[in-house]
Formats: C-alpha cells, sequence, structure tokens
C-alpha cells in the first residue's frame, strides 16, 4: 500500500488506511451521502470505505 498524501483519513478500521499513518492509500476516494438534503459534515460518507479483516468485532 501507499500513502496518497492527497486524502487524510483517520478510519483505521478501514482496508485503505495505511494505519502507521492517517492517509488513504486508493488513488481516488468516492464521496457520498445518507441524507436527502446533507447540511453537516457528519451527513457524509466515504463510500469507498472497506471494513478491515480482523477489526470491529
Amino acid at each position: 500500500m501507499k500513502k496518497n498524501e492527497c486524502i487524510k483519513c483517520s478510519v483505521s478500521q478501514c482496508l485503505h488506511n495505511l494505519v502507521t499513518e492517517d492517509y488513504c492509500s486508493l488513488s481516488s476516494i468516492s464521496v457520498g451521502t445518507h441524507e436527502s438534503d446533507p447540511t453537516v459534515p457528519e451527513c457524509t460518507d466515504c463510500n469507498s470505505f472497506v471494513k478491515r479483516d480482523g477489526c470491529c468485532q
């Protein structure tokens, strides 16, 4: 996995997170929403998230 310095990420439970640094290893991500009218950051989601094996039990 290679650090993408353009995508910071602190979600260590994601397969694409480097864990040792707060960066994503993907070349790009997809951002979406679970709300019909998003108004705050909490309304958005990283649609590229993939749960890392062995975590989040």
